[in-house]
């Protein structure tokens, strides 16, 4: 009694069972309603396409900021424009309101033909003795005539002599008489000479004096940028007799400034 009372007691070790190799709940399955462990369904197969779908692309809006700075540049440079054209009519306004500018005025007083002849060449030879007034009528504005200044003496449409103007600077309500002397040579001038000498006998001979006068103006002391005067003189002559004092029957100037 006392030996099987000594007898030991040996663990039994249980080995655990295996894991099973297939998973309980299939993949794709999803837990029933009821919360049961062992209860699962097939998902539908719209559930599968939209869980495997791509997720939607997004396009980004524009970039606005290029565009928002191109309209405002462009809005700053018509205001800056706009006011520079506001700051130019205020100049001029000023400048015409204070000085009050008038262009010069010209007047022929005599016309002397010193020679007119047909060379050997049938070239026509002229040369004039021209006495012009040049008048600056403002009160405030002077006017520097510049170098290449000319004139020149037109027969219908052909030039038959031409001159230079002198350098020189009107002051304020000036009178100066300049004496010109223009010279020129036509080719095939005896047509122009029987033309000539046909009028001569009516006693009323249309010529052209053309000036071309580039002149600079000063307001005060400051003297701004070269301009050119344009004048045509239209004048009616009753004779163009070599040596002779030509009468000048009529006469009519306009002239114009070109910037």
């Amino acid at each position: 009694m006392a030996d099987h009372q000594r007898q030991r007691i040996h663990p039994v070790v249980v080995e655990a069972p295996a894991p099973p190799t297939t998973p309980l709940v299939p993949p794709g399955s999803l837990r029933s309603e009821k919360g049961s462990s062992n209860a699962y369904h097939r998902p539908s197969p719209l559930l599968l396409q939209h869980s495997h779908a791509m997720p939607p692309i997004i396009p980004l809006p524009p970039k606005k900021r290029s565009r928002s700075c191109f309209c405002k540049c462009l809005c700053w440079t018509l205001f800056l424009i706009f006011l520079l054209f506001i700051l130019i009519a205020a100049i001029a306004a000023t400048i015409y309101f204070v000085f009050k500018p008038k262009l010069p005025d010209y007047s022929v007083d005599t016309l002397r033909i010193s020679d007119l002849r047909l060379n050997f060449d049938t070239s026509l030879y002229a040369k004039f003795e021209v006495r012009i007034t040049a008048t600056n009528p403002n009160k405030k504005i002077g006017i520097y005539y510049e170098k290449d200044g000319r004139m020149s003496v037109w027969y219908t449409n052909t030039e038959l002599c031409q001159g230079s103007l002198p350098e020189f600077y009107q002051g304020h309500q000036n009178r100066t008489v300049l004496n010109l002397s223009l010279s020129g040579q036509v080719q095939a001038g005896s047509t122009i000479m029987a033309a000539i000498q046909q009028q001569q006998q009516t006693g009323r001979i249309p010529l052209d004096l053309k000036v071309k006068a580039p002149v600079a103006i000063k307001l005060g002391t400051l003297k701004l940028r070269k301009v050119k005067v344009l004048g045509e003189c239209q004048l009616l002559v009753d004779s163009l007799s070599s040596n002779n004092l030509i009468s000048i029957k009529a006469s009519n100037c306009k002239f114009r400034m070109k910037l």
